[in-house]
Order: structure tokens, then C-alpha cells, then sequence
């Protein structure tokens, strides 16, 4: 019997003269290798997944309009965030969503985790040093614990909505990280973010507007009108003419 023939794995090229030149074998795993299209390796936009140009440069972090400090530039947002800053979270969060998030979940989420946990602790801190034998010193540490862990936890989450906003308009890190910035200085951080929407939003709701004035009322005349043109113009003197104008 003849000896059954082994087949070969040989590269091609379309430069290759198959007379003359020896075939190059390789293994079956080579013909499954990625290939390189230089055409389709170019930079693209994370949010919209399209090609960007190569002179494309990324906006620089600009700064903020307002200190951490300025509360006293907006006295009501600043009465607000020391009163209620419940009220100013759900607001700003309200702004800044792109759906249709109605300021009252942020505010009473706020208000829970914050103002109760709060409120928890005076109460917690009062019963141990008023009442010493209804709360050990014990239990006060953990409470203390408790509350002190959702409060790292409240700045992680009200960080979260100010890295957004400075995303949104490209605003740098002031003073430090925006999560550090809420749990070490949340009621000034509250203000500024609400100073800095309120500033861009009202720049960006006075834009220059064209003027575009109507063209001139065009009439249709007849035969009669035409051989006849003083009947035509006391007729028309007759008649009210109306003309729109753009405000």
C-alpha cells in the first residue's frame, strides 16, 4: 500500500513565485493569529464610543468659580445648606441628573443617613453622660463606631455626585479628593457645588438671540387690477395689513 501523503501548512504571499522560491511551513496555530489594521486603531471617546481625531487633546481641569470657603457669597444657599442641607443635596443632585430625578429621594436618603445618624449620636452622647447607668461605656463606643463607619460611607456616596459635577464641566480636585472633601467639609462642599451649577446655569440660559425680520407681504392681482391700478390702491388702502415681527 502507498504510504498516505502528509498534508503542509506553507505561508503565501502575492510577491511569491511558486516555481522558484521554497515554501515556508508553519503550524496550524499561526493561521489564527489577530491580525493589525492600522486603520481601526485609533483613539475613541469613552462616553460615545466614537473616533476621535488625532489632534484631539483632552480639556484641561479648570478651576472652580468659588472657594470651599465662599458660602457667604450665596446667602440663601448658604442658610439652606446650614439648615437643611438635605434640601441643597436633593437640589443639586436634581440638576446635575440628566434623567428626571426628582430632587426628594437625594433629600430624604440625606437626610437618614446624615441628619439621623446626627441626631443619633447628640441623643447617644446625652443618655451616656446625663444617665450613666442606662448605656455603658461600651455600647457608647460602638454606636460611636457605627455612626462614625456611615459617615465615611454618606461622604463616599455624596463624593460620587461631586465627581460628577466635575466631570461635567472638567473642574479639578479643590482642595483635595472630592470623597474627602465631603466627609471632612461636607456643608462647604454642598454650597460650592450648588454655586457652581447655579453660575453655569444661568450663563448658559442668556445666549444672543437672532433677529430675523420677515420678508414683505407678497399680492396676487388680477387682470382688472392691473388696467385699473387707482382702484387697486385705494382698495388696498382700504384694507389692514398685519405684519409679524420676531421678539
Amino acid at each position: 500500500m502507498e504510504e498516505r501523503k502528509v498534508s503542509r501548512y506553507v505561508k503565501l504571499t502575492k510577491d511569491q513565485d511558486h516555481d522558484h522560491s521554497p515554501l515556508q511551513d508553519i503550524t496550524p496555530g499561526e493561521l489564527n493569529q489577530p491580525i493589525e489594521v492600522p486603520q481601526l486603531a485609533v483613539r475613541k471617546c469613552p462616553e460615545c464610543r466614537q473616533p476621535l481625531p488625532e489632534s484631539y487633546a483632552p480639556p484641561a481641569d479648570e478651576p472652580w468659580t468659588t472657594g470651599i470657603f465662599g458660602c457667604a457669597e450665596d446667602r440663601e444657599s448658604c442658610l439652606t445648606g446650614l439648615f437643611c442641607p438635605c434640601v441643597l443635596f436633593g437640589r443639586n443632585v436634581e440638576s446635575l441628573s440628566k434623567e428626571d430625578t426628582p430632587w426628594t429621594k437625594p433629600c430624604i436618603c440625606h437626610a437618614i443617613c446624615v441628619e439621623g445618624g446626627i441626631s443619633l449620636a447628640i441623643a447617644t452622647a446625652a443618655a451616656t453622660f446625663l444617665f450613666p447607668g442606662i448605656i455603658d461605656p461600651g455600647t457608647s463606643f460602638l454606636i460611636a463606631e457605627g455612626l462614625f463607619f456611615t459617615w465615611w460611607i454618606c461622604g463616599t456616596y455624596t463624593g460620587q455626585v461631586r465627581h460628577s459635577l466635575q466631570k461635567k464641566y472638567h473642574l479639578e480636585n479643590s482642595p483635595c479628593h472630592a470623597c474627602c472633601v465631603h466627609c471632612c467639609l461636607h456643608w462647604c462642599a454642598l454650597c460650592q457645588e450648588h454655586r457652581e451649577m447655579k453660575g453655569r446655569l444661568s450663563d448658559n440660559a442668556f445666549s444672543q438671540m437672532t433677529v430675523v425680520n420677515p420678508p414683505p407681504i407678497q399680492e396676487m392681482k388680477s387682470n382688472d387690477e392691473k388696467e385699473n391700478p387707482e382702484t387697486s390702491s385705494a382698495n388696498n388702502n382700504d384694507n389692514i395689513v398685519l405684519e409679524m415681527q420676531a421678539i
